[in-house]
């Protein structure tokens, strides 16, 4: 059967976002818990009516609290620099695990919940719960990291489709582990080994070695062009080695503004595949 470009362009998808791509909560619930008890002894700062000396009291008793102030302000580092009148100051907020502070130390510490607003947000009872508060700012930052999830949702989604062949397979695979595995020569696919070329999925049957490349494109950007004419040149190379077989799988509306590119290796790699050839079966046909 003759595939038609523009007909398969046209099954590509908007997003692959699963459910546990909008907040890793299992994450959120192991951050909130490593600091859960230092965050509940900060809650008697809570509508205190005198902040400071209350503050530097459990400071002295319990400077292992210092910790979680970042949080409070959505940072993930314990080092936090800012620029005042003074200069550059850097406030490390971890090096007083299981170590005291004095009293001059704690004072720098009060200057920073101060300026920040930290003290206001506590002393005026604005909030009622830290532990509460920190895991909404927990799920905020987490919802940061959703660009490098969606990196991975392909690479996760075409593995499903391998697992259900039964067969031998690796991730992340060099070259050169190839070559070592298999006693295969892949020097023109390296330049002669000055190249180092990782695939992202490699299957072995007794007949044959796949190696896969998979990725999905929301959105457009020269990235697309750049991929797609690399791609072209690794089929134009890989033809001419016996017993490898390259399998390009790709996908998202973004392909919409390189089409051009993309059409160019759809027409000289037989094996250019998206999320709708895996629904319907195309690994098992062509796999033996």
């Amino acid at each position: 059967m003759v595939r038609k470009f523009d007909e398969w362009l046209s099954s590509f998808r908007t997003s692959i976002s699963n459910y546990k791509y909008y907040v890793n909560f299992d994450k959120v619930y192991q951050n909130i818990d490593e600091m859960k008890v230092e965050l509940n002894i900060l809650n008697s700062l809570i509508g205190s009516k005198d902040f400071d000396d209350d503050f530097r009291s459990i400071c002295h008793k319990y400077p292992n609290i210092l910790k979680c102030i970042p949080l409070l302000i959505a940072v993930r580092q314990y080092e936090i620099e800012v620029q005042d009148t003074k200069g550059k100051i850097v406030f490390d907020f971890s090096k007083y695990k299981n170590k005291q502070i004095n009293s001059l130390e704690i004072d720098e510490y009060l200057v920073f919940m101060k300026e920040t607003g930290l003290r206001d947000l506590i002393q005026n009872h604005i909030i009622n719960n830290l532990v509460d508060y920190a895991f909404g700012v927990e799920v905020g930052l987490d919802s940061n990291g959703r660009k490098n999830r969606g990196g991975h949702l392909m690479e996760d989604l075409l593995e499903k489709y391998i697992k259900k062949l039964n067969v031998e397979y690796y991730k992340e695979m060099y070259t050169s582990d190839i070559e070592k595995k298999w006693s295969i020569d892949l020097s023109l696919l390296t330049n002669a080994g000055d190249v180092a070329k990782r695939f992202d999925f490699v299957v072995k049957t007794d007949e044959q070695i796949y190696v896969f490349e998979t990725n999905f494109y929301k959105s457009g950007g020269s990235k697309l062009n750049e991929t797609a004419r690399s791609y072209k040149t690794i089929t134009e190379e890989i033809k001419n080695i016996n017993g490898i077989t390259f399998i390009w799988v790709t996908d998202g509306q973004g392909w919409n503004t390189a089409k051009h590119n993309l059409k160019e290796t759809f027409d000289v790699l037989k094996h250019l595949y998206c999320i709708t050839d895996l629904e319907n079966g195309i690994l098992e046909t062509i796999i033996k």
